[in-house]
């Protein structure tokens, strides 16, 4: 080999990376055969995330295989002593009392386990990988695979897990949209239907509160099935089932979210559910909460449910009683982006559109006396019904 072609060749390998796991996952899927491709990456016990430089279609299905192991050393201190310690293998360690004040992606996965998520961490839902899964790709994203722990664990841990990642059905090539369906027009939302409906919920003395900023089309159990799968729980409709379920998932080892929430009113009647999606320790003051109410309007067919949603960001005296309430994050539409980023990534929504009313709200306060401001805009989910089609 004269000294051109060995030159080509070095700056080939060392575009590959070789050496590094991005390098082996390029050479696996450059020597790839048939329509399979398959990648290796190792998950250091540093890193809390790990980007596999794998993007790929809605529809698609991977196989995971993991080995190796890590260790949490035990540690003297308080704070140390308030989680698991050990070896484990990528199926991580037995979830512990401690393991409830801290906050890790999959709150039902072992401490430590290998976890995997598609797109953005701020509205992808992590689900637990373990030693062996097959997973379906639900939207078009960049794949990442991490340890279900805390920043604090990534400081003090040891060892890596070794992960094979297969291709085995490419997905759809109809199904590139990264995060969810493309924005197009919704026939079914018209001028008429959005008059018919409220701006504002009110609080049960009638005073004006939040604002509605999300609009779902689909039947009950698919607009429940949507939130669930994104990771949004139901919450407590009183404090007494309040008190008694934090009991009961104390003793099960859960993290606890479904702390209640007050009850105000659209279309003259209680919301229908009311969903919250938080970080387990900070729930009582910070959390993304929204509540739901089925319109009387349906969208060929199919029942419509408004949704009020909005951030919780700490405590603030109530205009009302001068007692103490939460306050909001004044930039709603932060959390109406929230709602249509988690649910859209679930792969349950099939058409999706902001659309702004005539009468569009741009700024108002909630009434508890908080302020909000808006673009005023409404996000519209059509959900997948069972034979995967939006109607």
């Amino acid at each position: 080999m004269n000294i051109n072609k060995i030159a080509i060749a070095i700056t080939f390998w060392a575009l590959l990376g070789v050496g590094t796991s991005a390098g082996r996952a390029a050479q696996t899927a450059a020597a790839k055969t048939g329509t399979n491709r398959s990648f290796e990456v190792d998950v250091p016990a540093s890193k809390e995330w790990v980007d596999t430089n794998v993007d790929l279609r809605g529809g698609a299905k991977l196989r995971f295989t993991a080995t190796g192991t890590m260790t949490y050393p035990a540690d003297d201190s308080y704070a140390g002593k308030m989680r698991t310690a050990g070896t484990f293998g990528p199926a991580g360690l037995s979830r512990g009392f401690a393991d409830l004040i801290h906050q890790y992606a999959v709150d039902d996965a072992g401490h430590g386990a290998l976890i995997g998520r598609i797109g953005s961490g701020d509205y992808a839902q992590a689900f637990l990988i373990g030693a062996s899964k097959e997973y379906d790709v639900p939207v078009a994203g960049r794949l990442y695979v991490g340890i279900n722990q805390s920043l604090s664990d990534a400081k003090t841990a040891t060892g890596s897990f070794h992960v094979k990642i297969e291709v085995l059905d490419e997905g759809s090539a109809a199904a590139a949209n990264v995060g969810g369906p493309a924005e197009t027009r919704i026939p079914g939302i018209t001028p008429q239907l959005l008059s018919n409906i409220p701006r504002r919920v009110s609080d049960p003395q009638g005073r004006p509160g939040d604002m509605v900023n999300v609009m779902i089309v689909g039947t009950e159990d698919q607009m429940v099935q949507a939130f669930t799968t994104a990771g949004w729980v139901k919450v407590d409709k009183s404090v007494e089932g309040s008190v008694l379920n934090a009991l009961l998932e104390t003793a099960e080892k859960k993290d606890y979210l479904t702390m209640p929430m007050s009850t105000l009113y659209l279309f003259k009647r209680p919301q229908d559910y009311g969903f919250a999606h938080a970080e387990p320790v900070k729930v009582a003051m910070s959390r993304n909460h929204l509540r739901v109410w089925r319109s009387p309007d349906e969208v060929e067919g199919r029942p419509l449910w408004c949704v009020a949603a909005t951030h919780d960001i700490g405590f603030e005296r109530d205009q009302r009683n001068n007692g103490i309430t939460h306050k909001i994050d004044p930039a709603i539409d932060g959390e109406r982006e929230f709602v249509n980023g988690t649910l859209s990534a679930t792969g349950l929504v099939v058409q999706r559109d902001h659309v702004t009313p005539a009468d569009a709200l741009t700024t108002a306060k909630t009434a508890t006396g908080g302020e909000f401001h808006s673009d005023g805009r409404i996000v519209v989910l059509v959900l997948k019904n069972s034979t995967g089609k939006s109607n």
